[in-house]
């Protein structure tokens, strides 16, 4: 997984020539600090509910002017500086794009990637 992949395979789907003028990315990594008093994160457990990612990329994917979106987490211990969430948004006009984006990350994040971060002094 990777943002180049999910570009490549965005730009392999019929049509996206003719409807999409912009491809939206996010590319997630662990901090080394938590945002609960910049405590040293010496790993982040995450867990990704597939179902729950795909209802919100379904749901998003109707709206106005959007060609596609993917949204893959990865899952497991990972360490600062690793990847943890892959987010594209691909559409028409960066208006719509843009909304569509910024309510695609917010959800996810809230609703489909449950972290536990392991702090250094634990």
């Amino acid at each position: 997984m990777s943002l180049d992949s999910i570009v490549a395979e965005i730009k392999k789907r019929p049509g996206f020539e003719k409807e999409a003028g912009m491809i939206l990315l996010h590319n997630g990594v662990v901090r080394a600090w938590s945002r609960n008093g910049r405590r040293k994160v010496k790993e982040v457990e995450v867990s990704a509910n597939e179902l729950k990612i795909g209802e919100i990329c379904q749901e998003l994917g109707a709206r106005p002017g959007i060609f596609a979106i993917v949204a893959q987490a990865n899952e497991g211990v990972l360490k600062p500086g690793d990847d943890l969430l892959y987010l594209a948004v691909a559409g028409d006009l960066r208006e719509n794009v843009k909304a569509v984006f910024s309510e695609l990350l917010d959800r996810v994040k809230s609703e489909g990637v449950r972290k536990k971060e392991i702090f250094e002094e634990e």
